[in-house]
Parts: structure tokens; sequence; C-alpha cells
């Protein structure tokens, strides 16, 4: 099934019940936080959260990111941003680069990119061999399984946009003095070479989609609804797993709304 052609795009938040949502989200989440730095309630340490997000260029990555780690104390969250691999880096396995960032218990850490960029830019671009990106599913698969039987509470997703909608904010981007630093020539690049990434994107949710670790696709052509949406998906993902390991969060009052899933 092409799940990118399933995501309503048209969908929208006025601002006011986008602030609403986003504010009571984003206080449910610092209150989720010091429960899992053993903070407040029960005070034992949590699970550690992970926060991996992918997406197309200007899809709001960057904006979701910022609001999702705004009301967090910034020693108790790290945000690690990845780029093309070292030289250094491409002598170990391509997962190599990523342990030291992963959170440990107490702890949270969200990653502006990650692990997928074998089965995306480097199959598109040609960065990997064939065989180097196809066994990557699996090798990628049982890493986040790992991870996850190990305690991790680990949240994916994939930041959506129509080509229109992201046209348009190259565009704003180029014309504005203090942002065309993000836009770059390989953005554009990029954006010539959509199917391609579209067919990767649709083999990565196929083939990684899996119960410890779901992919969240974002509707992102709304840049209010799309954080919202991602706020509330972290909070309902910490809720789920620190009640099925037996925490009361009776005392942290209403819970977050559940986000809604795209069809598979």
């Amino acid at each position: 099934m092409n799940r990118l052609s399933q995501v309503d795009l048209s969908q929208k938040l006025n601002k006011r019940e986008a602030a609403e949502r986003l504010d009571a989200a984003l206080d449910r989440l610092l209150r989720l936080r010091l429960v899992l730095g053993g903070q407040v309630g029960e005070k034992r340490i949590g699970p550690p959260l992970c926060a991996v997000f992918e997406g197309w260029d200007a899809s709001g990555k960057g904006g979701a990111i910022k609001r999702l780690v705004r009301p967090l104390d910034p020693r108790h969250v790290r945000v690690a941003q990845f780029a093309a691999p070292t030289y250094d880096e491409k002598r170990h396995h391509f997962l190599w680069r990523f342990w030291p960032v992963l959170p440990g218990w107490g702890g949270m850490a969200v990653l502006d990119r990650s692990w997928y960029g074998r089965v995306l830019v480097e199959r598109v671009e040609g960065f990997a061999t064939e065989e180097q990106w196809s066994r990557a599913y699996d090798e990628i698969v049982e890493f986040e399984r790992t991870l996850v039987a190990e305690g991790m509470i680990m949240v994916k997703f994939w930041m959506h946009v129509s080509e229109e909608e992201q046209l348009r904010r190259f565009q704003d981007r180029a014309a504005d003095p203090l942002r065309a630093w993000k836009l770059t020539d390989e953005d554009w690049r990029n954006r010539d070479k959509r199917p391609q990434y579209e067919a990767a994107v649709e083999d990565m949710l196929a083939r990684t989609d899996h119960p410890k670790a779901p992919w969240h696709v974002v509707a992102g052509d709304d840049k209010r609804l799309a954080r919202v949406t991602v706020v509330e998906a972290v909070c309902a993902a910490v809720e789920a797993e620190l009640r099925a390991r037996g925490y009361d969060l009776a005392d942290l009052g209403a819970p977050a709304a559940a986000p809604a899933r795209t069809p598979r």
C-alpha cells in the first residue's frame, strides 16, 4: 500500500485550537519527562525516550523539534543532528555512529535524521551498494527491537509535505536573507529526484514499521497541525509505556489525546 498517498494533507488547525492543544500537550510532556527522570511521582528512574525525525527537506522537522523540547530542561534532553557520515564513520558499520547519542534510563534524545539515511539518501544517491541498503532494513528493525527490548520508548516520525508546499517553502527561504542559508543546491537536486525518494520512503515505511517502533506519518502542509501531532504522539507513547510498567499517572491530570494514525 502506498502510505504517502493516504495522508490527508488538507487538514488544518486554526490558530486558537492549535495553541490550546499544543500548550496542553507541552505541559503534559513536561510532567511525563519529570516522571521519566524520577523527579516526580513514584520517583524511580523511567525508561529512555528517543524521538526520531525523518522527512522531506523543508517538511518542518526543525520547527517540530523546537516545540517538542521547548518546555524541557536542556540539561536533560539531547538533540542530535546527523548529516553525511565522516571519513572515519564510514570505516565502521553504518549504525555505529548513532550509539553514543542514544539515551540511557531516565534520559531523552531527539534525532534530526537518523540511521534511515541508509535506505533513503544513501540508496537514492548511490552512496551505499544495493546489497548494503537492501540488508539494512532487517538490520535497522533488529537494532530497534534490541533497544526497545532493553526498555527504550522509540517514537518515529516521517514529516510529509506535498510537492507544492515544499516548493513554496523553498521559495520563501530563498527570499528571506535570514533563512536563505537553510536552502542548498542539494535541496534542489533532491527535489528533482522526488519520485525516487518517494519509492524509497514507501519501502522504508513498509519494511521498518513494526509494533515495537511504529511509524507516525505526519501531515505537514499545515505546520500548526504537524507540531501538535508530534507532541501529542510522544505523550501518548510515553503514557502507554509507563502504564504498561505499572506507573500511576492519575496525579498528572488528563491524558494526552491519542494521535491519529494514517492508514497502513
